[in-house]
């Protein structure tokens, strides 16, 4: 069919049919035009042509995985073809679960929504959010909570990040947090301020991709901060894509100690449960005119002394270098560098300032660097970490190479007297392609790219672990 004439393409296995009829009939009464095989294929037409007609003709598909659909051959074919369609050519793909079933790697990438135990009046909410998405509406509000609650951690399918339509202050809280985190956004929303969270997932998005493509473009990323966030996986990493690309940071205190990861900056105290006074929103509405006008952001030192400062959460060094081990091994080598800098700079007792000397640097452990030169090196078969930086390192006397001479022996710069891109994004590039042997770590904050002495801070960081490095001798 040519005419779009379906809404949305509905795959299901036989033993599911009278479920997914009621599905049917609720999209229906919300105004769409399902294709569900049993309403709409003549005995005397051939079956199998006119799904793949009408799959074609569709800009939205269903999937009802169900334990008998993972044992149907033709629901699993639709089920492939459907995942293909929303690859290649921009089909909406919104599985739905039913009956306790685990979710299949590429449904596992798309925001969910699990029908299994519901009432008839979830049901008919849940049809309603379907029928909205699929119309090309919001989502319906009464379905917050479950968005809320979505994982973030699969890894986004190969395509190009390109920017939202409208940048926006990205709000990012854990789900014990969600009550505050949304009336956050409803905050900054009342105050005329574009706000994207979690909670504005829709059924059929690509949630990894969706949230990397707004933190990449942010306004700015505003972080609850609290022991569940801290603890979050989904968290963390949205803090560090949101620092890969130099995005500016909005801390809020509600609950426990300052992020590991925002140690450096100023927060909000929000301990008391209150919501952003004036001072912050006006900062909130600094920072947006900034990204309007394509300036640098103005971020402030602490815009109030907090009742009693709180101090940073601290890292075990084996659970920082677990969180090490798991970014490297998926891959994410600007999340690793990051978090390098962070558990180096925690072990001197410069979290805070972040930068080292060489009499900071001497007081992290030659174990904490044995361990992360180990993973660098295991999971880039020996071409990054520590180590290769050593051998790579040219001669410089008794204090060691020049600052200028090693940074062009890593790759970070083409020669000594060529400048090094100033934002992170602009300069991790440069480790592509294949990686330049001992680009890694490179010791870098993006979280202060804009101060004035972010190189002097950077130089001195990097000369200073490289002589403790140096202590090691050629077997560390």
């Amino acid at each position: 069919m040519n005419d779009r004439s379906n809404d949305v393409f509905l795959s299901y296995a036989a033993d599911d049919v009278a479920w997914t009829e009621r599905l049917a009939e609720e999209l229906v009464g919300q105004g769409l035009k399902p294709f569900f095989a049993e309403w709409s294929i003549e005995p005397s037409e051939v079956f199998v042509h006119r799904l793949d007609a009408e799959l074609l003709a569709s800009l939205n598909g269903i999937a009802v995985i169900s334990p008998a659909s993972v044992r149907c051959g033709r629901a699993m074919d639709e089920y492939a073809a459907l995942a293909t369609a929303s690859a290649e050519r921009g089909l909406r793909f919104i599985p739905v679960l039913l009956g306790h079933v685990a979710v299949p790697p590429f449904a596992a990438n798309r925001v969910w929504r699990d029908f299994s135990d519901v009432t008839d009046e979830e049901f008919a909410e849940k049809a309603a959010e379907l029928a909205a998405v699929i119309a090309g509406g919001p989502a319906g509000p009464g379905t917050a909570a479950a968005r809320d609650n979505l994982t973030v951690t699969h890894r986004s399918p190969p395509r190009p990040v390109t920017p939202p339509d409208r940048p926006a202050f990205v709000v990012c809280y854990a789900p014990a947090d969600a009550e505050y985190g949304r009336a956050l956004a409803g905050q900054l929303r009342e105050e005329g301020l574009p706000v994207w969270s979690v909670g504005d997932l829709r059924p059929g998005d690509a949630h990894f991709w969706t949230i990397r493509q707004q933190l990449r473009h942010a306004v700015a990323v505003v972080v609850v901060m609290t022991p569940q966030s801290q603890d979050s996986d989904d968290i963390t990493r949205m803090i560090l894509e949101g620092q890969v690309h130099g995005r500016p940071f909005v801390p809020v205190l509600l609950d426990g100690e300052v992020n590991y990861h925002l140690a450096a900056g100023w927060y909000a105290d929000a301990r008391d449960g209150a919501l952003l006074d004036a001072p912050v929103l006006d900062l909130l509405r600094r920072l947006r005119e900034d990204a309007t006008r394509n300036r640098p952001p103005r971020l402030p030192e602490p815009l109030r002394t907090p009742r009693t400062p709180a101090p940073a959460l601290r890292l075990t060094s084996s659970a920082g270098l677990e969180r090490l081990r798991t970014h490297l091994a998926e891959d994410e080598y600007e999340h690793a560098d990051l978090l390098t800098t962070r558990l180096v700079m925690e072990a001197a007792g410069r979290l805070t300032e972040g930068w080292l000397s060489v009499r900071h640097a001497a007081a992290v452990p030659h174990e904490l660097l044995a361990g992360i030169d180990a993973l660098w090196a295991r999971h880039s078969h020996g071409r990054q970490g520590f180590r290769r930086q050593l051998g790579l390192a040219p001669a410089g006397g008794r204090r060691g190479p020049r600052f200028p001479e090693l940074g062009a022996a890593l790759g970070w710069r083409d020669t000594a007297e060529s400048a090094v891109p100033r934002l992170y994004r602009d300069f991790a590039r440069r480790a592509e392609p294949g990686r330049r042997a001992g680009f890694y770590p490179t010791l870098r904050d993006p979280g202060h790219e804009n101060d004035p002495d972010w190189y002097d801070r950077w130089s001195s960081t990097v000369l200073g672990l490289h002589a403790r490095l140096r202590e090691w001798g050629t077997d560390p």
